[in-house]
C-alpha cells in the first residue's frame, strides 16, 4: 500500500506485477480491492496500476467538486508521481468510462489503448440546475449523514447489500463504508456526473482520439435491457471501437467476468480467441 499526493490530497495507490503499464479506475463509490481478481490475471506481465479517486477508497477528502480535464489530469499526474512515464492502456468501469476517454483524448501520446467498461453513456447530456446548487446540496447532506452516524451505522451493510460477491474482507469494507469521507466523495461525484457527460461531448467535438488508438468498449448483458447493451453498442461504433458483450455479467463486469475484462486490456481492439 502506498499513497502519492496531488492537489494536495493523498491518494491511495497500488502497483502490481511488471511489463506495459494499464491503469483501472473503477465506477461511482467502488474502491481498488474491487479490481482484485483482474489484477490477478494482468500482473504477470503487466504493471497494473489501480488507484482511488478523493474521497474513494482510502484516499483522503475531496478538496473542489470533479471536473473532466481534472480526472484526465489526475491519471497523467498519478502516472508522473509513480514515475511512469511511457503510454498506458487505461480501463474506466461506469463513470470513469468518461474519464479514461476524456485521458485518452487529452494525452493521446501516453495512451496505449482505451477499454471501457460498461461505461456511461449519455447520448444529449445537459444540466438543469446549478453546478453551485447541487455541490453545495451535496456537500451539506454529507455533512448532515455524517454527523448523524449513518455511515459508520449502515455503510458497510448498504455495500454488502448492493454489492455481492468480490474479494474485499469485512475489515476493508468497514475502514472504506464506515466512513462518511466516502460517502461525501460519492455524493460529489453523483451530482457533477452531468457536468463531466457535458464536458466529454464537447470534448469529442474539439480532441479527436488518436489515429489507430486500440479500443474496446464491454458491454455488460445480464441485469440490463435491451436498449442499454444496444447504446453501449452505438458507443462503440462512435468511437470506432471493438465491442464485447460481457456474457454472464451485470454491470460490475470486474467481479463477473474478470478474465474478460484481462484479455481486452491485455489485447485492446481486438476480439478475445
Amino acid at each position: 500500500m502506498s499513497f502519492v499526493r496531488i492537489g494536495g490530497v493523498p491518494h491511495h495507490v497500488r502497483v502490481t506485477g511488471e511489463g506495459p503499464v494499464c491503469v483501472l479506475s473503477a465506477g461511482l463509490g467502488l474502491a481498488w480491492f474491487d479490481w482484485d481478481a483482474v489484477v490477478e490475471r494482468l500482473a504477470p506481465t503487466r504493471t497494473v496500476v489501480r488507484f482511488d479517486r478523493p474521497g474513494a477508497g482510502l484516499s483522503g477528502p475531496a478538496r473542489v467538486a470533479p471536473t473532466l480535464a481534472g480526472e484526465a489530469e489526475r491519471i497523467a499526474l498519478l502516472l508522473d508521481a509513480l514515475g511512469l512515464s511511457g503510454p498506458a492502456t487505461v480501463v474506466g468501469h461506469s463513470l470513469a468510462g468518461f474519464h479514461c476517454e476524456a485521458f485518452a483524448r487529452l494525452f493521446p501520446a501516453r495512451t496505449a489503448g482505451l477499454v471501457l467498461v460498461d461505461s456511461s453513456v449519455e447520448e444529449r447530456p445537459r444540466v438543469r440546475v446549478p453546478r453551485g446548487v447541487r455541490v453545495g446540496g451535496a456537500r451539506v447532506c454529507g455533512a448532515v449523514l455524517g454527523g448523524v452516524g449513518v455511515p459508520r451505522a449502515v455503510g458497510p451493510a448498504v455495500r454488502r447489500a448492493v454489492v455481492r460477491g468480490g474479494s474485499a474482507s469485512g475489515d476493508a469494507v468497514r475502514r472504506v463504508y464506515g466512513v462518511s469521507r466516502v460517502w461525501r466523495g460519492a455524493l460529489l461525484e453523483y451530482v457533477t456526473y452531468g457536468d463531466l457527460a457535458v464536458e466529454l461531448a464537447g470534448l469529442r467535438r474539439a480532441s479527436p482520439l488518436r489515429g489507430g488508438l486500440p479500443v474496446t468498449v464491454v458491454g455488460a448483458y445480464a441485469g440490463g435491457s435491451a436498449s442499454w447493451i444496444t447504446r453501449q453498442r452505438n458507443l462503440a461504433t462512435a468511437l470506432g471501437a471493438t465491442f464485447l458483450a460481457a456474457i454472464p455479467s451485470g454491470h460490475l463486469t470486474m467481479h463477473d467476468a474478470p478474465h474478460l475484462l484481462a484479455q481486452a486490456t491485455l489485447t485492446p481492439g481486438q476480439r478475445p480467441p
